[in-house]
């Protein structure tokens, strides 16, 4: 692979994902793109480059996708889950009471792990949430994995990571060696292909989103531009929970952290009051399902 073989990949990665591919990222590439050459039936990423730059979308699709990080797993870092479901959602509820509605989206879902822990915990609030509209848009830039995750279907080392063994007792069928979620909670997500570089208007608005561990792989300028746009989908009292590695200070005035809950932010519009009240109690959750 020669120098101008890397910035073409640069440039590609940038432009179609957000993707920041600094110069010592060379081992990262080769290790993800090698393999992508043999099934193309290319010896090297020289000549897969050859083939994208000579038009062929397939191969610069392929490119894309498996440059993408789809790590992911159940309840992955928990304090953000614990948050969601200690502080955030009985707050949500108080403020909702009237429309009896909740919007989510998961931004970078992968394999679904992430938007499938929040459907569980909502699940388990039961009789509180009966009767509400609940409604999870999953998003991400890969074909491949928003197939496998509308499927909910998990092998045992996935469900071994980070999933308690009562989610997976209460909501999880096993089917031969492999493990499906429930179609209960399978219905509380629906999965679609996105782009964050993409207009977020047409999506609507939110009362929470989950945008983690996909920023840190975006320059400074393209962060700020996505927290602006978040911000316009955000509803004034709701709430942006980031990974544990990400933050909003520095990049952008459009939001505010959220007192003594790491990684969870609010839109910096004083006009709402905040939900979230430090050392508030919180609800108990219920056993019954959640009412659609």
């Amino acid at each position: 692979m020669t120098p101008l073989d890397y910035e073409y990949l640069q440039k590609i990665l940038k432009d179609r994902s957000g993707l920041m591919l600094s110069a010592d990222k060379k081992y990262l590439l080769e290790s993800r793109l090698l393999p992508l050459a043999r099934k193309v039936g290319v010896p090297g990423i020289s000549e897969l480059v050859q083939k994208m730059k000579g038009g062929s979308q397939t191969v610069i699709d392929d490119v894309v996708e498996a440059m993408t990080t789809n790590e992911t797993f159940f309840f992955r870092d928990k304090t953000p889950f614990d948050h969601f479901k200690d502080t955030v959602v009985p707050a949500m509820i108080k403020a909702r009471a009237g429309k009896r509605s909740l919007r989510i989206w998961c931004a970078a879902a992968s394999t679904g792990q992430e938007p499938y822990s929040l459907a569980m915990i909502l699940k388990d609030f039961g009789a509180a949430l009966s009767g509400w509209r609940v409604e999870i848009i999953a998003t991400d830039l890969s074909p491949e994995v928003l197939e496998k995750s509308r499927a909910g279907l998990y092998t045992q080392f996935e469900v071994q990571r980070g999933l308690p063994i009562q989610s997976l007792v209460k909501h999880f069928t096993q089917v031969g060696t492999m493990w499906q979620l429930n179609a209960d909670v399978r219905s509380l997500v629906q999965f679609k292909q996105f782009n964050l570089l993409q207009d977020f208007t047409h999506l609507g608005k939110f009362d929470i989103i989950f945008c983690r561990n996909v920023l840190i792989y975006f320059d400074q300028p393209t962060k700020s531009d996505i927290f602006g746009r978040l911000a316009k989908v955000s509803e004034a009292d709701g709430y942006l929970f980031l990974g544990a590695a990400e933050t909003v200070i520095g990049l952008t005035d459009k939001y505010r952290v959220c007192p003594t809950r790491r990684g969870v932010y609010m839109p910096n519009d004083m006009r709402a009051a905040p939900s979230i009240v430090p050392g508030m109690v919180a609800t108990k959750p219920m056993s019954a399902g959640v009412g659609k």
